[in-house]
Order: C-alpha cells, then structure tokens, then sequence
C-alpha cells in the first residue's frame, strides 16, 4: 500500500531525466510565441501510473458511492433516458456514466479507470502546452496529494473541474462564446463549475489587477464578519442543490480547511505578489490569467479555513490548477541563476514534508 503511493513520486524523477532526451519536445506557438513542448504521446506517458492508480484504488473516501451508484445504472441504452430523468442533479455526470456502463459494461474497475483516464487527458492537455516544465508541474499536482483528494475521491467534481480546465485556451483567446460553452459543459457534471463564469471576468487583466485586489479585501471582510456571510450564504442558496451547505457543515463540526494546507496553496500567490514588478514587465498573458486565478483560489482558501473545508474547500480546486503552470514559471524568471538550484531543493523538500504530513498523518494512507 504504502510503496505504490512512494513509487509514482520516484517514477516522476525517472521520467525527468528519460524525457530529457533531444526529440521529445516539438515547437508549438503558445500565445504567438514559438515555445518547445513535449509531444503529447510522450507527456500522457509520464501521466498514466497516476491514471492506472485511480482505475485500480480501493474504495478511498467516496469511491464506494459511485461505484454502488454505477452498478444500479441501466445497461441498456434504451433505457438511459428514463434513468437519467430520474436524476435529480448533475445530470451530465451520470449520462457518462450511463453511457459507459452500456459501451463497456459493468465492471467498476474499468468505470473508475475511463473516468480518471478522462480527468489525465485534460490534465495533460493544458499542463503539456501551457507549462514551461510539464515534469514539475506534474510532480506538484502528486507532490500536494491533489491527485488523492480529487482523482481518488470527489470524482463527479473533478472531471467537471478538469473539462473546466482545457477552456484556459478560449480564455487566453478571448473567446467567450466558446468558454462558456465549456463551462456548461463542466457544469452539468458539478453546478459548482458555474463559479468559474465571474471569476473568469476577474481574472482577466494583469496580474494583481484591481478586481483581485478587491476579491482578497473582500475575501477578509467575509472572514471578520463571517456569521452574517454565512446568513447570506444560506439564503442565496436556498433554491439550489446546495441549499443545506451551511447547516450541513455545522452538523458536520467541519472546522473549515487546515491553515497548513492554505499556506501551502498560497506559496505562488505570495511569490507572484513580491515579484510582481517583473510579472508586470513581462506581461505574460498566460501568466497573469495564472497569477490571478492562484489569488483567487488563495482568497476561496482563507474563506474555507473560517468556514467549511468540506464545502468552500472544495470550490478552490477550479483554480488551484492554474499554480502549477504558474510556479514552475516563477521558479525561471522571478530567480537568479544561483539561487534557483537552492528553490528547487527547497522546494521539493517542503512538499515532501507537507505530502508525508496529508498522507501519513492526516488521512492515514501509509
């Protein structure tokens, strides 16, 4: 048990320096510029472990749900109409699940392996062609233990937050039309997708622009005044699936997300905040939609941490995807030459330490 979770960190190392060889990488023009990125087949290799080990995990926190959920689903087509207007929400989800179990039966091994293999597509699309190491940028996705949380339980969520994910192309594009299309489509697997429409608008700009800024100084004032937000919370939310999040959470005795993983998840917002000049020199497009994104997945995380790391917590993963395209970016260009060995060391060693923790002794994996 405890090897497999140890290994796939190791396999990653091994996959540095083998896909460090000339003739992986081609060019590729990444917001008008030419850039080298590895070809696609070669980046889904270094992937696949990760998609093999959510295929093949035992039933890991809510793993069990879905798979007793898919095993009273229908197999006959003819009869996934009536099933799914049975569904109550999230219907998009379960139409693929549906569809699944009627392309490839019912099997939960093979449905859990389809669904991750979905999510690792989308993963590599977007972390091949948009970060400047794909390799770190992958270690740093397994390395926060974002792959158990999220490919290993919160499934439905995750493959909403993954299509999510690969509409960053009509965001840098400025195609709206075609975002939101995409964000629909994210939100018939998970309504939670939706949140990602006006944070979009926000993000938008350069980086540290004014909406951020007042996202982070409201983020504060929800924190101060925090029983009244979640009066308003509860009210705004009356009418949706997700009207009894607030009382749920308090029944839960959920004492909102650890500060340890908020500080974690900060680290590249703090980074991009003191090298921000250069950030701003540069203009980057991509990078301040990653710089922004990473504000506001800070200012959802300093919000869960007064509240609920249940249900706030899980509202940040929509853009906490987007510091793992942004750190490796900051680690090249916010550092001298001397000092990015004495980064990289720094911060390979404090991730291990924060994995040991999530895993070992927070949920008691190994």
């Amino acid at each position: 048990m405890t090897s497999k979770y140890v290994l796939i960190l190791v396999w990653i190392g091994i996959a540095a320096v083998i896909f460090s060889q000339e003739g992986m990488q081609q060019p590729e023009n990444i917001c008008g510029k030419t850039e080298y990125r590895y070809r696609f087949l070669w980046a889904f290799l270094v992937f696949l472990p990760v998609i093999w080990m959510a295929g093949t995990r035992g039933n890991i926190g809510d793993t069990w749900v879905y798979k007793e959920t898919f095993k009273s689903m229908p197999q006959a087509i003819g009869a996934i109409p009536h099933y799914i207007s049975t569904v109550k929400k999230d219907k998009g989800f379960y139409l693929l699940s549906a569809v699944i179990k009627v392309l490839f039966g019912g099997n939960t091994v093979r449905y859990c392996f389809i669904l991750a293999l979905i999510q690792g597509f989308c993963i590599v699309k977007v972390y091949r062609k948009y970060s400047i190491n794909y390799i770190l940028s992958i270690f740093l996705f397994l390395i926060s233990s974002d792959y158990i949380s999220w490919m290993f339980n919160g499934i439905r969520q995750f493959t909403a937050v993954a299509i999510a994910f690969i509409g960053i192309k009509y965001l840098l594009d400025d195609n709206w039309i075609r975002f939101i299309i995409i964000i629909l489509l994210a939100a018939t697997m998970h309504q939670s997708a939706l949140i990602l429409i006006p944070f979009a608008i926000i993000a938008k700009g350069y980086a540290w622009n004014k909406k951020t800024i007042f996202f982070i100084l409201l983020a504060l004032v929800m924190v101060l005044f925090v029983g009244r937000f979640t009066n308003i919370l509860n009210s705004a939310l009356a009418e949706t699936q997700y009207k009894n999040v607030v009382s749920d959470w308090k029944e839960f005795n959920d004492n909102g997300t650890s500060p340890l993983r908020v500080l974690v998840y900060a680290a590249p917002t703090a980074i991009s905040y003191l090298g921000r000049k250069i950030i701003w020199e540069k203009d980057n497009k991509l990078i301040n939609i990653c710089v922004n994104m990473s504000i506001i997945s800070t200012g959802l995380y300093i919000i869960s941490m007064f509240t609920s790391g249940i249900f706030i917590g899980r509202l940040p993963i929509y853009f906490s995807l987007y510091n793992y395209i942004l750190l490796p970016w900051e680690i090249e260009n916010l550092f001298t030459q001397r000092s990015k060995k004495i980064i990289y060391i720094g911060l390979i060693a404090c991730y291990i330490v924060f994995y040991y923790y999530q895993m070992h002794i927070i949920w008691q994996i190994f």
